[in-house]
């Protein structure tokens, strides 16, 4: 009993340090297997669902105690991220513009939460000189989002987001095992009720159900893919240059919410809604000087760039024809030469006829033929494509 107050002490202790760690929220959970969890990850799994990205070991991804020797609890965290840009800048004919997702804005996410999380290691160490941690953040085995709802963070949304009442789903998600044994909190009862506004505006319909997402078809994945992506997505895209804040954005929830007092996470507006076209020929050192400090950046500049094309194609702005041609004729990557290739039949003209017909005969790469030649007969058939001006997707 002695024992149990004092973990029941450091809990309203810890509880209470929090904010003074960064830490806007933090709950507590039972590290018992997640094994509802892993029953949907099974489905998941074979519905060819996944995005590859997750922890390939189900076993690991639903049981603490394969990642830590006699686990007696875990510590949820949620730190608060922006969600509007002060001031941002226009984007206009001749100087179009695209959009990182919120999660892309300020500094690395990754990083900002482990300095979280080494605050709160080193807070807990000096008060339980024994006390032992396994910490993660996104990339850990564990799913970030199963134990913040088990911590009572939030309640596990229909946009596959945890949402927690008082912060909305801007928030950032990491997690502690620990052989410390604090009393579990009670898991969020509210929920989404009838609303399905993030699954009625999800421009691929990658939400296939209340809390599921068939990540092959989420923009957000397929961003930050580095191969060509099919018409039917280019044109979904829009200006998104990484990722994708549509089903979050939507969420009455959300309304009204935007967390500004974590200095790392603000962003740079002219960063995070970038000119386009500069970054069709942006070298690797100004990419990382600019990008790397951002998680934007994990998988590299090329699907940004291929992103920046498909961006001016859904623009059609004429204006970028001269550059685009570029990009078809000069750059060195058959992926980026495809797509500038369905960027200029998209927006069509003489000019890009012109060039889509001289490239195509010196085209090594068979894949980015293809595309050459799909651009091609759509000019030349003048197929019922969407008048200048009209709507594609896009977020600002």
């Amino acid at each position: 009993m002695l024992m149990d107050s004092r973990w029941a002490r450091l809990k309203e202790e810890l509880r209470e340090a929090a904010r003074g760690l960064g830490i806007d929220k933090i709950g507590f959970a039972s590290a018992d297997p997640f094994t509802e969890l892993r029953t949907r990850l099974v489905r998941h799994r074979e519905l060819g669902r996944e995005s590859g990205f997750e922890e390939p070991d189900l076993d690991k991804r639903t049981n603490p105690a394969l990642l830590f020797d006699n686990p007696q609890s875990i510590i949820a965290i949620a730190v608060a991220y922006p969600a509007k840009l002060s001031n941002p800048p226009k984007s206009e004919p001749g100087a179009r513009r695209g959009i990182l997702s919120r999660s892309a804005w300020g500094e690395d996410y990754h990083k900002v939460l482990r300095d979280r999380m080494a605050k709160l290691e080193a807070w807990l160490q000096e008060r339980v000189p024994e006390a032992r941690f396994e910490s993660m953040v996104d990339t850990g085995a564990l799913s970030d989002r199963a134990v913040a709802e088990r911590a009572g963070i939030g309640w596990s949304a229909k946009n596959c987001s945890i949402l927690s009442e008082d912060l909305g789903s801007w928030i950032y998600l990491g997690e502690m095992i620990t052989n410390i044994p604090f009393e579990p909190d009670t898991p969020v009862t509210e929920g989404c009720g009838e609303c399905t506004k993030c699954i009625d505006a999800c421009p691929t319909d990658a939400l296939v159900g209340p809390g599921q997402l068939d990540s092959n078809k989420c923009i957000s994945f397929i961003t930050q893919t580095k191969g060509f992506i099919s018409d039917e997505y280019m044109r979904k895209i829009g200006n998104r240059l990484y990722g994708c804040d549509t089903c979050q954005t939507v969420c009455p929830v959300n309304r009204g919410k935007n967390w500004t007092h974590q200095p790392e996470l603000q962003p740079d507006p002219e960063l995070v809604k970038p000119l386009l076209v500069p970054l069709l020929t942006i070298g690797n050192r100004e990419f990382k000087d600019r990008y790397g400090h951002t998680s934007s950046a994990w998988r590299g500049k090329k699907p940004i760039q291929r992103n920046a094309v498909i961006g001016l194609g859904n623009f059609k702005d004429k204006s970028a024809v001269p550059d685009l041609i570029g990009v078809l004729k000069d750059d060195t990557r058959p992926v980026l030469r495809g797509t500038a290739a369905w960027a200029l039949g998209w927006i069509g003209g003489d000019e890009a006829m012109e060039a889509l017909k001289e490239a195509l005969p010196s085209e090594p790469d068979g894949e980015a033929k293809a595309y050459l030649e799909r651009a091609i007969a759509s000019l030349e058939a003048d197929m019922n494509r969407p008048e200048e001006g009209a709507s594609i997707p896009r977020e600002s």
